[in-house]
């Protein structure tokens, strides 16, 4: 899979780029994401991708030309892509969105920044826009970190179990949580692990892990403590 995360921060990007299971996924080859600056199509001395908006107003905008060359040179890069833009106006991603576009070939994803990117960009390139919650946040790296992070996960490969992004929160539609996890010591300033997963017994185990999803994933579930585990 490849991801193209087009920002003016680079910088902001490239740290969690590189760490955890995001960062072995791209050195393991599972999948490329770079991040490309669209200065490199800005015009003039200073390669200017921002000015004041036209009617006035607090802010900058984001200029269309350097975001349209830098479009137009990634349409060249691959037979098949899917086009998406950070925006408060975006549709809320989600578990169910996230597995549709892991299985996309090739992801673009544009960083909206200060008061936002030149209307004409979506008129003339369509993009789906994005967005991670009623927030807001200095610019749209964030949130494009939190898609192509979502989206490696359930590259092949690219965790250590399989079976870890299949029992994530939120794989399932009915059980939207996970269950408790434990590690050792087994007793840790007066809570101790529950009964059922020092057993040994797996049937015991799985049982109590999935009343603890059903719990969790009932309303107001996720609120309570872990059952003792006696299933």
């Amino acid at each position: 899979m490849n991801i193209d995360i087009v920002t003016i921060h680079p910088e902001s990007c490239q740290s969690y780029l590189e760490a955890s299971i995001i960062g072995r996924a791209r050195r393991r080859g599972v999948v490329r994401i770079e991040t490309v600056d669209p200065r490199a199509w800005a015009g003039g001395r200073h390669r200017q991708v921002d000015d004041r908006p036209f009617g006035g107003g607090p802010g900058m905008v984001l200029m269309a030309p350097p975001i349209a060359g830098c479009l137009d040179h990634l349409a060249t890069t691959s037979p098949r892509q899917r086009l998406l833009m950070t925006s408060p106006q975006g549709r809320r991603l989600d578990q169910p969105w996230i597995r549709e576009l892991a299985q996309e070939p090739h992801l673009i994803i544009v960083c909206g920044h200060y008061e936002g990117i030149d209307e004409r960009i979506q008129e003339l390139y369509h993009p789906e826009l994005l967005s991670i919650g009623d927030l807001v946040i200095s610019g749209g790296e964030l949130a494009a970190l939190v898609l192509a992070d979502a989206v490696t996960r359930l590259q092949p490969e690219a965790l250590g179990n399989a079976l870890s992004a299949r029992q994530d929160s939120f794989e399932d539609a009915g059980e939207r949580f996970d269950h408790p996890c434990y590690a050792p010591p087994r007793e840790f300033r007066g809570l101790e692990v529950p009964e059922a997963l020092l057993s040994g017994d797996h049937a015991r185990i799985a049982r109590w892990r999935q009343q603890e999803r059903e719990r969790r994933s009932a309303p107001g579930g996720a609120q309570a403590g872990p059952a003792a585990g006696s299933a």
